[in-house]
């Protein structure tokens, strides 16, 4: 699928979706807002893409929401209530394209390069894991657009770098580096420029993809479901996932090749 200002390809194993609009530092258009979800999708669907990276081209991740776009978020109706039911809806669909990164089977890689702002800290929160080079500057702009961020930020940031420093950084809108995006962690690992840290994603991608699809795609699940549970109740949820997929032909790959002391290969049945 030919998409506007997006680029998605596969390098063994690992389904790489490119922001792709470099002249305006990813500004994520209008455009970009729609199409994402169907890109997400599209490597979602890929069996040649076990794992997902998500990466900016040019000299940033991605700025955040085009100015231009958020200007015109304004729909029309014949009366208040119409008008806001329609911004309703409007911010829901926007909350989806974020969470479509969230809700993919396939594990998903942020890596982050340059200014990570506003609807950028919404992407990568609905990310499992975060990378990012050295000069990676993060900010939950909003609150110094006078806006509540609305796509996930408040909702995911908590839970990653716990509610104190997630207060901080949506109370003042202020950057902070990658030195302390890796300190508070929402970022797992730094890498001295953009070219490292597209490699170490790459790498990170292949190993993930060597493992059992059932079981890295259970993992992802049972992981974003027991964060609503109490332990017992994911211990539970835990068991009766593996009750019903324990039994696989991986499973049986993985004892064979453990037992002929050779690599396993995983067909995800």
């Amino acid at each position: 699928m030919a998409y506007v200002h997006l680029e998605v390809e596969t390098r063994t194993g690992v389904g790489w979706l490119w922001l792709a609009r470099p002249e305006k530092h990813n500004a994520l258009s209008a455009d970009m807002w729609e199409e994402i979800p169907a890109a997400v999708s599209e490597l979602s669907a890929a069996e040649e893409a076990r794992v997902i990276v998500v990466a900016g081209k040019g000299p940033s991740f991605t700025v955040g929401i085009d100015i231009d776009m958020l200007s015109s978020l304004q729909p029309p109706g014949r009366s208040q209530t119409e008008t806001r039911m329609a911004l309703y809806r409007e911010i829901r669909r926007l909350q989806g394209t974020m969470s479509s990164f969230a809700n993919s089977p396939k594990p998903v890689i942020a890596a982050v390069h340059g200014y990570c702002l506003g609807a950028g800290i919404d992407l990568i929160t609905a990310c499992d894991i975060r990378l990012a080079a050295v000069d990676s500057v993060f900010s939950v702009r909003e609150t110094k657009l006078a806006l509540v961020a609305d796509v996930g930020t408040l909702q995911r940031l908590p839970g990653i770098v716990g509610v104190g420093h997630a207060s901080e950084l949506a109370l003042t809108g202020g950057d902070i580096d990658a030195a302390r995006a890796e300190r508070i962690g929402l970022v797992n690992r730094l890498h001295p420029d953009t070219a490292a840290l597209h490699l170490a994603a790459q790498e990170l991608g292949e190993e993930i993809a060597a493992n059992s699809p059932l079981a890295v795609a259970g993992t992802k699940a049972v992981l974003a479901a027991g964060a609503e549970m109490t332990t017992d109740q994911a211990l539970d949820h835990v068991a009766l996932w593996n009750a019903a997929f324990l039994h696989s032909n991986d499973l049986t790959e993985a004892m064979a090749a453990y037992a002929e002391r050779r690599p396993p290969h995983f067909t995800g049945t």
